[in-house]
């Protein structure tokens, strides 16, 4: 299998580490990935801790994965995912600015929430959905991330290329961002925390070049990744960076909106 988004991984490289930059209108937005986003960057003005606002994109897709055809309002169980997030990973953030950032995220510009109707009325669905979420959920909140796994790797990494050559290249930084990128899609939840972080370090590679000391005197059936992960397969390796690519095609179709 060979990547069919080759002027997308252009792209990336030129702009040297994936950013998302464009303010979106949430209210005019229908791509199944903006609740997602939402969460981010409502965690990031809330100052939130990455992985925080990790654990909130996998408790919101984890939650629709359960109610696929539910109707509820995406953003209100995205604000409640954040605000449980920040409880089971000890960076808790007051409900109060949660409903603040939220609305003034949804309603670009509009003042801080006075006690009204609206206010108390986001309160309660904050309150209720928490509750709802968890048992959707199964009281089950354990989440492995693979932000521990990448860490463990770029160490190994780093000793390979050794500390020097490490800190000149870009492959730190990007492949964490294409890590948080990723938590934008649903996908994450099918694959093991360890594939995907070690996948998100191989498009960092494959973005800017780089190869992996050493691979050259392997035969082709052996590859870098597999030191890490032996029971990864070169499909699903592939599969899994073609996935978090895909999140790069939805961010350029909001930015046309």
């Amino acid at each position: 299998m060979q990547m069919n988004n080759i002027n997308l991984t252009d792209s990336l490289r030129r702009e040297h580490v994936p950013q998302r930059p464009t303010l979106v209108n949430y209210k005019l937005q229908a791509q199944k990935e903006m609740p997602a986003r939402f969460i981010f960057e409502c965690a990031q003005k809330l100052e939130m801790k990455p992985l925080t606002s990790a654990t909130a994109a996998i408790l919101y897709h984890r939650f629709f994965r359960e109610l696929e055809n539910a109707e509820y309002d995406p953003y209100m169980i995205a604000c409640s995912c954040l605000y449980l997030a920040g409880k089971i990973k000890d960076d808790k953030v007051r409900k109060r600015d949660v409903i603040n950032v939220a609305h003034n995220t949804i309603n670009r510009g509009a003042p801080p929430l006075e006690p009204c109707d609206e206010y108390w009325s986001m309160w309660d669905t904050i309150v209720q959905a928490e509750l709802f979420i968890a048992r959707v959920l199964k009281f089950d909140m354990t989440i492995v991330h693979p932000h521990k796994y990448m860490l463990h790797y770029m160490k190994s990494l780093q000793e390979l290329f050794g500390a020097k050559e490490w800190q000149k290249m870009p492959i730190a930084k990007a492949a964490a961002a294409f890590l948080q990128d990723f938590h934008h899609s649903s996908k994450i939840l099918d694959y093991k925390p360890a594939h995907t972080a070690v996948c998100c370090l191989a498009l960092a590679f494959q973005v800017y070049g780089i190869q992996v000391p050493l691979m050259d005197e392997t035969d082709d059936t052996t590859h870098w990744y597999n030191v890490f992960c032996p029971e990864l397969t070169r499909e699903t390796h592939w599969e899994i960076m073609e996935n978090i690519m895909d999140m790069y095609n939805v961010e350029t179709i909001v930015g046309k909106n």
